[in-house]
């Protein structure tokens, strides 16, 4: 654990950049202004929990099944907070994060892609979860917003006698590719415009850069795959809809 003084110019850092990030959003008149120094606090005392508890689970299958369940659960209820609150939304999140996790991390495994060990299955698990999460909100919103921003179309195609299914195809389409797109340029920029954490978290961990490359390539496969299942499931459930939905906060 680092020392008390080796904490101190990390913490003046972290509020230093948080102020900034802040002063800037309030500056421009920007809604939610608190909304990141908020999350960044949370996120200094979740992780300094987590740490403390990872340190005892860390090569137990069963703890770190137990720590993956509650990161999914954790995720699956703040994505679908971003959508619209509701037991339905709740069950689909749940359940095309689930589909896309599980398919991603069995094929991972099974294939010796990486080793099935609980260390590695907290690794990408948390990372595939977290990823996932994400996609499934951009997903959720994206046809949400389409469908309120074009739905005189989309009306003319039900007047024409289109299924709702049908009136949405293409904005479901082009949502579950906006959706995708942050996962798309972060794969395709690594190692020209970015150093993903785990690949640089394995090199300071000692692991050698050649291994260390191998491990974000599996990672980076994965969450595409996983986002890809995600993505198309929430907004196949989502799009086919008969009246005009709320627009979202």
């Amino acid at each position: 654990m680092p020392d008390v003084p080796d904490l101190i110019p990390t913490l003046v850092g972290v509020l230093l950049l948080a102020a900034i990030g802040t002063a800037v959003l309030a500056g421009y008149g920007v809604p939610h202004r608190w909304g990141p120094l908020l999350a960044i606090l949370r996120g200094v005392l979740q992780l300094a929990v987590i740490s403390v508890i990872l340190a005892g689970i860390i090569t137990s299958r069963l703890w770190v099944g137990v720590a993956l369940l509650v990161m999914f659960g954790i995720a699956a209820f703040t994505a679908t907070r971003r959508i619209g609150w509701s037991w339905n939304h709740a069950a689909l999140i749940a359940s095309a994060m689930a589909l896309g996790v599980s398919v991603t991390l069995a094929i991972v495994f099974a294939t010796g892609a990486i080793e099935f060990s609980a260390r590695y299955a907290l690794a990408i698990g948390g990372i595939v979860i977290g990823n996932a999460m994400s996609i499934a909100t951009l997903a959720g919103r994206n046809i949400t917003e389409a469908v309120v921003d074009h739905w005189d179309d989309v009306e003319g195609w039900l007047a024409l006698g289109a299924t709702p299914r049908q009136s949405t195809l293409q904005l479901a389409r082009r949502a579950v590719y906006n959706a995708l797109i942050p996962s798309i340029d972060q794969t395709k920029t690594t190692g020209l415009v970015t150093l993903p954490g785990a690949f640089v978290g394995a090199i300071f961990g000692g692991v050698s850069p050649l291994e260390a490359g191998r491990f974000q390539v599996v990672v980076l496969a994965s969450i595409m795959a996983a986002g890809a299942i995600t993505a198309v499931v929430v907004t196949a459930a989502l799009a086919p809809i008969k009246l005009k939905p709320l627009a979202l906060g």
